[in-house]
């Protein structure tokens, strides 16, 4: 194919469409062969001198030499139109020596080829414009040298006929491309569409895959904290009731008493943990809620809390997300930080929610190392779009500030 414009949109062709274009192409250098061979067996018939023959002849070999190497050598589009131009002169001797037998199908011929290359449709009307001036000067000069006799009526006749065959040339092969570009646009496009749905099919695996590991990762927490804060006052309870159970047998009896009841709340818990996950929303106010899992965790020990709740009801993942990290830090604050007494305080304001949790526990000397728990509650909190704040130094306590952007929880 020829060069492209600046302005114009080729298609994209594969292999099979290169090999329809060159099987048009051959096509046509056959059909040029043929006419060839019928205006020289004319020529030789009835043309005198007969050296016009030979040069007919010669006309018609430089000619198909021209067109053959156009359409299967050159690709670049001004050598294409150098070659037309050398092509419009062979014709043009035609015409002067033969008469204008089938100009016009070797003009069709001819510029079928050179649209061929051209993509622009600018560019093929300028062509054809061209070959029109050219065939009507062929004609005319034929015309007048091989049948001066000719009436002008009849000349006009068949130059208006000649030029009919160009035009509808110019016609169908215009259509023909058009129709033949806009059926590979499409196929593209299907290809590309058919690309596109694999891909995205890939990434609905991979998203799949991933919910399922979120998932996953959302019961293992949920567990984690339900679990792990009451096992941890039921440990508690036990072992004060170890400690009291020779010097105050009573104490030690109450004791157990409460660890179990804080293993019956942590059943309790597990198959609300267990409705939860299968959909069914909890029906306690949040600040009654957490008021509960405070109240379970000093019952029965030497725990002091302090709590200021705000009557906040939140959605769901935000209810449970609040819910599960204060019994995580609680459930923290006892085991790591052998903390004696906690504050918690829950509040909001027109545009956040804020969960603040601290304790008087050991704290943390350096760096504060996120183990699984605090590590789930900061990317929990930043995925509801919030963010998490830890705070310690040794000696001094353990504080964990959650804040949730009130518009993004909802």
């Amino acid at each position: 194919m020829g060069k492209e414009g600046s302005n114009s949109v080729k298609p994209t062709i594969d292999i099979t469409s290169r090999k329809v274009i060159e099987y048009i192409k051959l096509v046509i250098i056959l059909l040029l062969i043929g006419v060839e061979i019928i205006i020289c067996a004319d020529a030789y018939a009835r043309v005198e001198p007969h050296y016009y023959f030979y040069i007919a002849l010669a006309c018609c070999v430089m000619l198909l030499g021209f067109e053959s190497v156009n359409a299967f050598v050159f690709k670049n589009f001004a050598a294409k139109m150098t070659f037309y131009a050398l092509d419009s002169a062979f014709i043009l001797m035609l015409c002067i020596f033969t008469g204008n037998l089938f100009m016009s199908t070797i003009y069709c011929l001819v510029l079928t080829q050179c649209y061929l290359s051209v993509d622009r449709f600018r560019d093929k009307t300028i062509l054809f414009a061209v070959s029109c001036v050219l065939y009507v000067i062929s004609s005319i000069v034929g015309y007048l040298l091989s049948n001066p006799s000719m009436s002008g009526f009849d000349m006009t006749t068949g130059i208006l006929v000649g030029l009919g065959a160009i035009a509808i040339d110019f016609v169908v092969s215009v259509f023909l491309l058009k129709f033949y570009s806009t059926n590979l646009e499409l196929r593209a496009a299907l290809k590309e569409a058919d690309e596109s749905r694999r891909r995205l099919e890939e990434m609905h695996d991979q998203l799949t895959q991933t919910k399922v590991f979120e998932e996953r990762n959302r019961i293992a927490k949920d567990i984690h904290d339900t679990a792990g804060h009451s096992m941890t006052t039921v440990i508690m309870q036990t072992e004060a009731a170890k400690l009291l159970i020779d010097d105050n047998p009573a104490e030690a009896k109450n004791r157990i008493i409460s660890a179990n009841v804080q293993a019956r709340n942590a059943l309790e818990q597990m198959r609300e943990s267990v409705h939860l996950l299968a959909g069914r929303g909890s029906k306690k106010p949040l600040k009654e809620e957490i008021e509960e899992v405070i109240a379970q965790t000093v019952d029965g020990t030497e725990i002091k809390a302090r709590c200021d709740i705000a009557a906040v009801q939140p959605p769901e993942e935000a209810y449970r997300f609040l819910v599960n990290s204060v019994k995580e830090l609680l459930a923290n604050g006892i085991r790591h930080g052998k903390a004696t007494a906690f504050y918690v305080e829950l509040k909001q304001d027109k545009n956040c929610i804020e969960l603040l949790v601290s304790d008087n526990g050991d704290g943390v000397k350096g760096e504060i190392k996120e183990g699984f728990g605090l590590k789930g509650i900061r990317e929990k909190s930043e995925k509801l779009g919030g963010s998490c704040e830890f705070s310690s130094e040794d000696g001094e306590g353990f504080e964990v500030r959650i804040t949730l952007m009130k518009e993004k929880s909802e």
